[in-house]
């Protein structure tokens, strides 16, 4: 009989969930196309920014946009998105989505023309989650 339990040591166990819904999805979707995009802000070999995202069924998630702040201000973070965004277009990719608190960045992302779909409120409390979306 199976047991459920919660895992003390994350990465098997998560890379077994994962092995196991990109099978599912491969039964659904022929080539659901699954990688990671990475493009990073450097000063000398440091990196003082980047983003982090992954293409999918042939959308592109920004999962993580960050600048360090001695270099916020200056254009990086437009630099960096907009790499990405021509990244995912020569790979044919025609949509983008992400999510940003509004102790971040959706006026940011609203100016690079993003659009709000969904918006979770007290998410944290005083504060939401607003859920974007761009076509390329």
């Amino acid at each position: 009989m199976p047991r459920v339990q919660v895992e003390k040591i994350h990465g098997p166990a998560r890379r077994e969930v994962f092995k196991g819904l990109a099978a599912f999805n491969r039964q659904a979707v022929d080539k659901p196309n699954y990688h990671l995009l990475t493009v990073t802000l450097r000063d000398g070999n440091t990196i003082v920014g980047g983003l982090a995202g992954s293409v999918w069924m042939d959308w592109l998630s920004v999962d993580i946009l960050w600048i360090d702040e001695k270099f916020r201000g200056k254009r990086h973070g437009t630099a960096l998105m907009k790499k990405a965004e021509a990244e995912a277009r020569k790979q044919g990719i025609r949509n983008v989505f992400l999510n940003s608190f509004s102790f971040q960045a959706p006026k940011f992302y609203k100016k690079l023309g993003y659009r709000e779909f969904g918006r979770l409120k007290e998410y944290p409390a005083g504060h939401y989650r607003s859920f974007l979306t761009k076509a390329l």
